[in-house]
């Protein structure tokens, strides 16, 4: 029978995989609109990760 210390750690492995499938396309979406990449990390953030969605989509583009 599995204990819960090896659910645990499935559990984080799970959450850095799905994070990182988030993670990558927004940071690189935001540098090729001319934005820093790190903003892109503001996609894990609950309600802040709408609020990006909206920047992204009607604000305004810089040239890159």
């Amino acid at each position: 029978m599995m204990n819960h210390e090896m659910f645990a750690g499935m559990g984080f492995l799970w959450m850095l995989v799905v994070g990182l499938i988030f993670v990558i396309p927004a940071w690189r979406i935001c540098q090729r609109i001319g934005y820093p990449g790190p903003l892109g990390l503001l996609i894990l953030v609950p309600f802040a990760n709408i609020v990006l969605f909206y920047f992204i989509a009607f604000g305004p583009w810089k040239k890159a």
